[in-house]
């Protein structure tokens, strides 16, 4: 049994959108999956400014999907942005990067991330870890009461 709300996976490359979008698909995962392809674009759907101005906030996702390596605003300041802000401070943020530097995975932790995964550079092990994360994060975690509201 899954939650059917929303995951936000901010990623900059087409094929590993795709390779995670299907991954879930094969999960029988329902939420919805909103795609930011740069770290501002991540923010205006998280906070409802730029091009998702106006947007209700409520419910927030039930998981960050977030890869550190974007255009305009890198992961780090994406998950510092999120952990400073009382709305989103709370939000589940897996760092899901191709990253090998150790300083990497140091600085996600430090900024608050609740997890940090390396991408596999296998197909299969890619759509694998894929389907792990949504079972973990969308099925068997139980997230704080207050992050969908916001409150």
């Amino acid at each position: 049994m899954t939650r059917s709300g929303i995951i936000l996976l901010v990623e900059d490359n087409h094929d590993d959108v795709e390779l995670t979008i299907r991954a879930f698909n094969k999960s029988n995962l329902v939420n919805q999956v909103i795609v930011a392809h740069d770290g501002e674009e991540a923010l205006d759907f998280l906070f409802g400014t730029g091009s998702h101005a106006g947007r209700n906030l409520s419910p927030m996702p039930e998981v960050v999907l977030l890869d550190l390596k974007l255009p305009k605003l890198d992961g780090l300041g994406v998950l510092r942005r999120i952990r400073s802000d009382e709305r989103t401070r709370r939000l589940p943020v897996v760092v899901l990067t191709s990253s090998v530097e150790e300083g990497d995975l140091i600085a996600s932790y430090d900024l608050g991330a609740n997890s940090f995964v390396r991408k596999p550079v296998d197909f299969a092990e890619f759509i694998s870890a894929a389907h792990q994360l949504g079972l973990y994060w969308l099925v068997l975690n139980e997230g704080p009461p207050c992050w969908q509201t916001g409150e």
